[in-house]
């Protein structure tokens, strides 16, 4: 199996023209967070900003919007309550991609179903977006946009209805089957976290640590997917640059913090180190 290479990664990484705007970069509609999960509203779109997306728009219940916006002030918001997601809705036609689903929770699948069936932009599905279809995942057979689905070993279980076990035994398999069967771009996170593209195409990634296995970070790249998706980088390219830079963020956090304390928000700080890097590489 081919894997991940630095410079493919960079290729995600857009030059910004001198006569640049915020529209150049892409409008991202992150549909995330609920009450008691905030956090994953904020790693999610704070690291689609750090990703270079022109304008991040974050979907957010009443309850936790002043929490959120304290600490993203570069974010924009729409604001809903859990009896009308009509202003997300309008917000969807509007953005240039989307994520839908981490810290979402389960309470309203139908709502998720409903973004599926109306989005037209590309799609990172994450968390209880992927949790939300699980009983039925030939609902992406008739998705009228690309999509990324991010599951990790459990979540690709459910979506398969079979065990971990299985799952783990044949990863490449695996991400291959699926993502070929739905038509998706599958990123089956975990040691070595495997890309496969809708043509069956299956590469390794081969930066990460076990430091990373905390919550968050699954959050962190969806938002870094999201946000090259947004700029407009093709799925399966937007999927393997942000798997290597997110797990390239956490080792150079694990050497700085160590595997046991360093945490996803550490991660995101990492984040600009790696795209100045990049961007003195092309002189």
């Amino acid at each position: 199996m081919k894997q991940i290479t630095g410079d493919m990664a960079a290729l995600a990484v857009k030059k910004r023209p001198q006569d640049s705007n915020k529209g150049t970069f892409g409008r991202l509609l992150c549909i995330c967070g609920s009450y008691g999960m905030a956090g994953a509203a904020m790693l999610c779109a704070g690291a689609a900003l750090r990703c270079g997306a022109g304008l991040v728009d974050v979907a957010l219940p009443e309850s936790i919007y002043p929490v959120v916006a304290a600490r993203l002030p570069e974010a924009i918001y729409t604001i809903y309550n859990e009896d009308d997601f009509s202003p997300v809705l309008r917000s969807l036609k509007k953005a240039d991609a989307c994520v839908l689903g981490c810290g979402l929770t389960m309470q309203h699948p139908e709502f998720v179903l409903r973004v599926l069936r109306e989005c037209r932009v590309p799609l990172v599905l994450d968390a209880d977006g992927l949790n939300c279809i699980a009983a039925d995942p030939d609902v992406l057979d008739s998705l009228d946009c690309p999509a990324v689905l991010t599951p990790h070993p459990g979540e690709m279980a459910r979506l398969q209805g079979t065990t971990v076990h299985q799952v783990q035994v044949d990863r490449e398999g695996t991400a291959r089957r699926f993502a070929v069967r739905h038509h998706v771009c599958l990123v089956l996170k975990g040691s070595g976290t495997v890309v496969a593209s809708p043509e069956g195409k299956v590469r390794r990634n081969p930066t990460g640590n076990p430091g990373m296995a905390r919550g968050g970070s699954g959050d962190l790249l969806a938002g870094m997917i999201g946000a090259f998706l947004a700029q407009g980088v093709a799925p399966a390219l937007a999927a393997c640059a942000a798997v290597y830079l997110h797990g390239l963020a956490g080792d150079q956090c694990a050497q700085r913090l160590s595997q046991q304390a360093m945490l996803p928000c550490d991660m995101l700080q990492e984040l600009p180190k790696i795209f100045l890097q990049i961007e003195k590489s092309r002189g």
